[in-house]
């Protein structure tokens, strides 16, 4: 064996630790800002929403995270032919357009916190939706966290915040978790192979260009005050931009499975930040429909193949 061999194996079995030492102490706090970010997400909505109405809010958000993306998009372009594209729009309609105007709705009518808590039944329902109509085998574990995650949406519909019902706004709020299993899906099915974060400015961009003439048809009339269009900002270019990179990090890093750990991390930020900066209450049926959705996500999850 040369002497550079030696040295070269030598220098890699040294940095063998460094990095999984960094990666211990890394991988948490990308996860915690990660949840942070996405949890942030249902706070600018519930101030923006009210300024720009639903649809024109998502635009915003839509567009300036394909602007983040697309660079990804430029690099790998080459393997995203013409034929591609119509199945892009179908998934950026379902994975984006139509979910992010159902918690954009929801965020005008229920505190954040509602949306936040809805948002993580997008992971049953991925299992559901795979069972229902992709043939996927689903346990004892999943079946058990799907009636638990449904007892939860059903207290939380059940619940009211100062004397109003959130009934309407649970339901869209799950309605959109039930299309992000639906996305997730068909993302894994349908284009598995292509670089993610390029996926993801292509259906962006895509869900972008759908929901325009909708958009510009309900554009508000009167002036929008700078607190909302901020908040508008942060939800495309951090919320959404930003955030999409940090996840693709992680998954590349640590795997879709350690990744997924999110999903606990952001009805928790979702709630604490509407409480600390908009003095939204935490009620005892957020509390209990959180505690059932959250255990039976962490359910689903044991055993779960990485």
């Amino acid at each position: 064996m040369r002497p550079d061999s030696c040295s070269t194996l030598a220098a890699g079995a040294a940095a063998a630790p460094r990095g999984r030492l960094a990666g211990d102490w890394l991988t948490p706090l990308e996860l915690s800002l990660l949840g942070a970010i996405w949890g942030a997400s249902f706070l600018f909505m519930r101030v923006a929403a009210p300024d720009f109405g639903a649809v024109a809010l998502v635009e915003v958000r839509l567009a300036l995270g394909a602007l983040v993306l697309l660079p990804f998009l430029w690099r790998a372009r080459a393997a995203f032919p013409a034929t591609l594209w119509p199945r892009l729009a179908l998934i950026g309609a379902i994975n984006s357009a139509v979910p992010f105007v159902l918690f954009a709705w929801a965020a005008r009518h229920a505190p954040a916190g509602i949306g936040a808590i809805t948002n993580s039944m997008a992971v049953l329902f991925t299992a559901l939706v795979g069972f229902l109509f992709f043939g996927e085998r689903i346990g004892r574990r999943s079946a058990v966290a799907l009636v638990a995650g449904f007892a939860g949406v059903l207290v939380l519909a059940g619940g009211k915040t100062a004397g109003a019902s959130t009934g309407w706004a649970v339901a869209a709020g799950t309605a959109a978790a039930f299309l992000y299993g639906i996305g997730a899906n068909l993302v894994r099915r349908q284009l598995t192979g292509l670089p993610p974060a390029a996926v993801a400015a292509a259906t962006l961009s895509c869900a972008a260009l759908l929901v325009l003439p909708l958009a510009l048809s309900r554009w508000p009339q009167q002036p929008i005050p700078a607190a909302s269009w901020l908040s508008a900002a942060a939800l495309g270019v951090l919320c959404t931009g930003v955030a999409f990179v940090l996840f693709y990090r992680l998954i590349r890093r640590v795997g879709s499975a350690r990744a997924a750990g999110v999903t606990y991390l952001v009805p928790l930020f979702g709630v604490t930040w509407a409480w600390m900066l908009l003095g939204e209450p935490l009620t005892w049926s957020m509390a209990a429909a959180g505690a059932l959705i959250l255990g039976s996500v962490a359910l689903s999850q044991r055993g779960a193949p990485r």
